[in-house]
């Protein structure tokens, strides 16, 4: 298009990873209807796509400089704020991610338009398959496409390595292939309804059959129905609406419908008196709402009360027009935190997790930009909401390695909430029973403030904690080897009691090591170097890496013998075994597997939480901040298995998780009693956490990273070079690490203090039929590490990222396997 004064530019970031921005025109039409933080259906390249606006721009300085228009704008109204944009702009620069993917990955999933381009077999690619004059690719490609059309990406996937978009494009010239573009919209976005009302002028009905008059009566009486609630009283009413509306009776609307995902209505409650401990941390938070950012961190016990804390912070933000973001670690926590603060605040809240349907998020996600609500509360994806007058940001559970995103943007909430805070001048929040070594060394440091909750409310006293060494039992037989005579005997009083018992064991199935009684062969994973796991209520054996299932019933793979011996045990065996132990028991499970349809959780802790349940068994999924007043005894089944893991915070991990689990007890009006099982009573973190002493642990574990030089005292960014040939991931990994070694000690002075650990494989070395090599950086200073990390990231590398192997860094790491 030409040049002209008048003519209106964007700035755009489109949702591809593309590391600019791009300058679109606006049609004269359109100009009344844009601004920033919509998205625009813009022409790129060959292709349309989604792009977000996010600032008008001016027109650019060269003559004749041909800049495209936007084809059509995608939103009625912003889905985020100006003053959101400096937040993506920081997260795509730190995580060195494309800005329109962080936006795309910010936003609710399902609500993009697509442009795919679909692939066809011609008559004349027909003729050459039946002549055999093709090259073997081109024949791959033709063989696929006789089973149907299919996307260009799906196509050249399925004929890795070696085919390229050039090379379709070189058969769609030959004729071989035809190539066409669909548009399709997004799943997610504005639901609508039929809605009928009556006409205001009425003809005569005196022909109608009796079924026509019955309904258009109830619709004259009633007014404004959706042809929804219609169908419950006549049913196959469609065809009726379609004749009174035809007739000039009725008129027919759609109708926009808010789709609410927190059901039942909630009664308010009354807060309830703080304690002196309380009231001092509410005051000392308090008093900072609306005087910039500052940052705390809440220490107190499990059972102290911090759920109150934040509750009553967030009626100060409100009652200072302010707005509120709190995020919890877990799905599960969601419910009892939303319900929580429904009962104080109404319906003046939004929720954000993956659980609720795209629909359901939208909606959600458009009741806060249009500031409907004024407190968010939701897993780590809820950082984004586009909330403005952000005044007060909480982090609950902050420790949880769960705030940490491992797939696609690899972000960590509990960072960018402090960020947030930092951008917003807000009062940001981190509470916690454990808090993470890294949380404790800035407030150490001096760069946040500790405030401590050491009291458990109404002087609850805290669990009594009795470590009992598995050692002597690991021989017995059966159930007795995990199930010692020592809980054996609490679960028994505890039930005589008529109280409640929780059975934690961080790993779920019936058995996590099936081998092969004859020849010693596990039972592995086609796809990954796992072992199988026992699942007895599916009668599969099921890789927790790749969901790969094989019937229970299979033989060994090397000796083709059926006897399996089941070795190992999951939170399935010792349900099972507690069943048998206590046949009068109600006993639920919850873990991954039983926790999937909507609502499950939901009915679990409702079931605990009414006493219909007896004994829980869980994984790590009922260690995090949940209450449950009427449990007394905890029996941990297994105390060690997170701390061999070839990790740095494995014993960091192994203490919170004890501590957290051991919290749940006692926290009704029943004093609580825990049994910790473990083949390590001696390791520092075990003795910890049965004194429930975080500081203990604290100065221990502090003294190991300082001396081995790892976080808090460094950073980390972890390179992953994966790959469906082994030999060449083990290639290019080697070649990255000679490249990165002599970048350091070429220039030395702009990689001053970096280190270099590895290239070496991973240790799950083969994932989803990849084979996996990692190399960690680790440095004291950001920009080092930074700058090498770009140079992978960027086009210095892009050499390396052929063959099939894919490159990925991963910014402050959590998961080094």
């Amino acid at each position: 298009m030409g040049m002209n004064e008048s003519d209106t530019y964007i700035d755009v970031a489109i949702s591809l990873p593309a590391w600019k921005t791009y300058l679109y025109s606006v049609p004269k039409d359109m100009k009344d209807l844009i601004t920033v933080g919509q998205r625009v259906l813009v022409p790129f390249n060959n292709r349309r796509v989604t792009g977000y606006v996010l600032s008008e721009s001016i027109a650019p300085a060269q003559e004749n400089f041909k800049v495209k228009a936007i084809i059509d704008i995608l939103d009625d109204s912003p889905l985020f704020h100006g003053s959101q944009i400096p937040f993506f702009l920081w997260i795509s620069n730190y995580y060195m991610y494309p800005l329109g993917e962080v936006i795309k990955s910010a936003l609710p999933g399902g609500i993009n338009t697509q442009d795919s381009l679909w692939v066809s077999l011609t008559d004349l690619g027909k003729e050459a398959l039946l002549q055999n004059k093709l090259s073997p690719k081109e024949k791959q490609v033709l063989t696929l496409l006789e089973t149907g059309d299919k996307r260009s990406g799906a196509l050249i996937r399925a004929c890795e390595p070696g085919l390229s978009a050039s090379m379709i494009s070189t058969m769609a010239r030959k004729n071989l292939v035809s190539l066409t573009r669909e548009l399709k919209k997004g799943a997610g976005g504005h639901r609508f309804e039929l809605y009928v009302q009556s006409a205001i002028d009425h003809r005569s009905s005196d022909h109608y059959s009796d079924k026509r008059k019955e309904v258009l009566a109830y619709i004259q009486e009633h007014q404004d129905l959706s042809v929804r609630e219609l169908k419950v009283i006549f049913p196959n009413v469609q065809a009726q609406v379609r004749f009174l509306e035809k007739e000039g009776q009725v008129i027919c609307t759609q109708k926009k419908i808010y789709r609410d995902p927190f059901g039942d209505a909630i009664p308010l409650d009354t807060p309830p008196a703080l304690t002196l401990e309380q009231k001092h941390t509410v005051s000392q938070m308090g008093e900072q709402l609306g005087l910039g950012f500052s940052p705390f961190l809440l220490a107190g016990v499990t059972g102290s009360g911090k759920t109150e804390v934040y509750l009553q912070l967030v009626e100060q933000a409100r009652e200072k027009k302010m707005s509120a973001l709190v995020l919890v670690p877990e799905i599960a926590l969601i419910s009892q935190t939303e319900r929580r603060f429904r009962m104080r605040f109404g319906e003046n809240i939004a929720v954000l997790h993956s659980g609720l349907s795209h629909g359901e998020k939208f909606d959600q996600w458009m009741r806060i930009a249009q500031k409907e609500v004024f407190i968010v509360i939701g897993a780590r994806s809820a950082i984004f909401a586009p909330l403005e007058n952000l005044g007060l940001v909480i982090v609950d559970e902050e420790h949880d390695n769960s705030y940490k995103q491992e797939n696609g943007l690899k972000y960590n909430a509990r960072d960018l909430a402090i960020l947030r805070a930092k951008l917003s001048d807000a009062v940001c929040v981190l509470g916690s029973a454990t808090p993470s070594i890294q949380s404790y060394y800035n407030t150490v440091s001096g760069k946040f403030r500790e405030l401590r909750l050491t009291k458990r409310v109404s002087d609850r006293p805290m669990p009594e904690i009795q470590v009992v060494d598995l050692k002597p039992y690991r021989d017995y037989p059966g159930i007795r080897s995990f199930i010692t005579p020592p809980l054996e005997e609490a679960m028994a009083r505890t039930l005589h009691n008529k109280e409640q018992i929780l059975l934690f064991l961080n790993r779920r199935g019936y058995a996590n090591y099936p081998v092969c009684a004859n020849c010693g062969e596990a039972m592995k994973c086609v796809s990954c170097d796992v072992s199988l796991t026992l699942h007895q209520s599916r009668n599969a054996y099921r890789c927790h890496m790749c969901s790969y299932m094989i019937p229970s019933n299979s033989k060994c793979k090397i000796c083709n013998s059926s006897n399996i011996k089941h070795l190992g045990f999951g939170t399935e065996k010792i349900e099972a075994a507690v069943k048998a132990l206590f046949p009068e028991a109600v006993v639920a499970r919850m873990d991954q597997d039983t926790t999937t349809r909507k609502g499950s959780v939901l009915r679990l802790l409702k079931d605990i939480k009414e006493r219909k349940t007896d004994i829980l068994v869980g994984t790590q999924m009922i260690a995090k901040g949940h209450d449950f007043p009427g449990i007394t005894l905890v029996g941990i089944i297994c105390a060690d298995q997170s701390l061999n893991f070839p990790d740095f915070r494995a014993c960091e991990r192994t203490f919170q998780l004890l501590a957290q689990v051991a919290g749940r007890a006692g926290r009704g009006d029943q004093p609580g009693n825990v049994i910790m099982q473990t083949y390590n009573p001696d390791h520092f973190s075990i003795q910890a956490a049965e004194k429930q002493d975080f500081f203990e642990f604290y100065n221990q574990e502090i003294t190991f990273r300082e001396s081995l030089g790892y976080p808090p005292y460094s950073r980390m960014v972890q390179v992953r070079l994966s790959g469906k040939n082994r030999q060449s991931v083990k290639d290019q990994a080697l070649r990255l690490g000679h490249y990165i070694t002599a970048q350091v000690f070429e220039k030395q002075p702009f990689f001053d203090g970096l280190g270099v650990l590895g290239p070496i494989e991973a240790p799950i070395p083969k994932l989803a039929d990849h084979y996996r090599w990692q190399i960690l950086l680790k440095c004291g200073a950001q920009r080092p590490l930074h700058r090498m990390a770009r140079l992978i990231v960027k086009a210095s590398f892009s050499e390396l990222k052929k063959d099939g192997v894919r490159i990925t860094t991963d910014i402050d790491p959590y998961y080094l396997m």
